[in-house]
């Protein structure tokens, strides 16, 4: 009989190949729109925030392996099996330090630039994106590496795994989220709700395209979905002991959350904006030799007078 914990693991496991396809799929469209705006002048307008959506990209491929490193079925076969404790501190810095701020605050910038009319500096972008993160990482690895007060603290409220046994009576370490990473990332969830809140309804305001409006409902609506419920997740995590099916399940549908943000705002920040330049600067999709997908030149531009989402 297969234990739950497994079934669990083998859920993520198809999750993230399914997210690591997609980012691949994003990551060959960003390059290839940045190779043809190399040789049409029409397409140099649409790469003007080809690197800030290369780091989100980047940042979900790093979330995944991230994830697949999380995981005991891959860590402890193939990632240093007498590490584990060292590999579930390192997760939580990089997952709720690092690479969720980031990807985060990559997603509210591409939403703000949408409607500027000059095109902004990438590179300034990339800083930007980094320097609002680092106070996050700085929190997480202070309560995560050095568990201030720990002496006189409970364990869950520091500890960032805890030590288990399988079916077969075998050391099993499960990764675990402290109480004050979760505190850390919580604070960081409900000031983002807010930020991201208000530049929806700027971008809303802005937006005449219906399709381009339905895609900022959509994005919206995922993002203010998935966020209260990774931290809702987190917090009930505590309530059951690892090794039971709830806790698994706990894991499971915060990790799916976070899954389904991303590959939503891969979708709608990367794929379609970039299918849409390449077919408004008379090029057609990768995967088609057919010239009659183009549309009018006419129409063309002037769909993409609208925020580029």
């Amino acid at each position: 009989m297969t234990s739950p914990s497994l079934l669990f693991d083998l859920a993520t496991l198809l999750s993230l190949a399914a997210l690591l396809i997609l980012s691949l799929f994003a990551l060959s469209f960003i390059l290839h729109l940045h190779d043809r705006s190399l040789h049409t002048h029409s397409l140099q307008n649409f790469t003007s925030l080809w690197t800030v959506r290369l780091l989100l990209v980047l940042l979900v491929l790093m979330w995944s392996l991230n994830e697949l490193a999380r995981l005991p079925l891959i860590r402890r076969k193939y990632l240093f099996p007498f590490r584990q404790e060292s590999i579930c501190q390192l997760n939580v810095v990089l997952s709720l330090g690092f690479i969720q701020p980031c990807f985060l605050m990559t997603l509210l910038y591409l939403m703000n630039a949408s409607i500027k009319k000059r095109n902004p500096n990438s590179l300034l972008a990339i800083v930007s994106v980094m320097s609002l993160s680092m106070p996050v990482m700085f929190l997480q690895i202070v309560f995560v590496y050095f568990a201030p007060f720990s002496e006189t603290l409970p364990k869950f409220m520091y500890v960032s795994s805890v030590v288990s046994a399988d079916l077969k009576g075998e050391r099993m370490v499960l990764c675990a989220c402290p109480f004050f990473s979760w505190l850390v990332y919580g604070g960081f969830a409900l000031a983002y709700g807010v930020a991201f809140s208000v530049s929806c309804w700027r971008v809303m305001a802005f937006v005449i395209n219906k399709g381009i409006a339905r895609r900022i409902n959509v994005l919206a609506t995922t993002v203010m979905v998935a966020l209260p419920a990774q931290v809702v997740c987190l917090c009930l995590s505590w309530v059951w002991v690892p090794e039971t099916r709830l806790y698994g399940a706990m894991l499971l549908a915060m990790f799916l959350s976070v899954a389904v943000c991303m590959a939503v705002a891969v979708v709608l920040l990367v794929v379609r904006p970039i299918q849409e330049a390449l077919v408004a600067g008379g090029d057609y999709c990768l995967w088609s030799h057919d010239k009659t997908l183009r549309p009018p030149r006419e129409e063309a531009a002037e769909e993409h007078h609208q925020p580029a989402l």
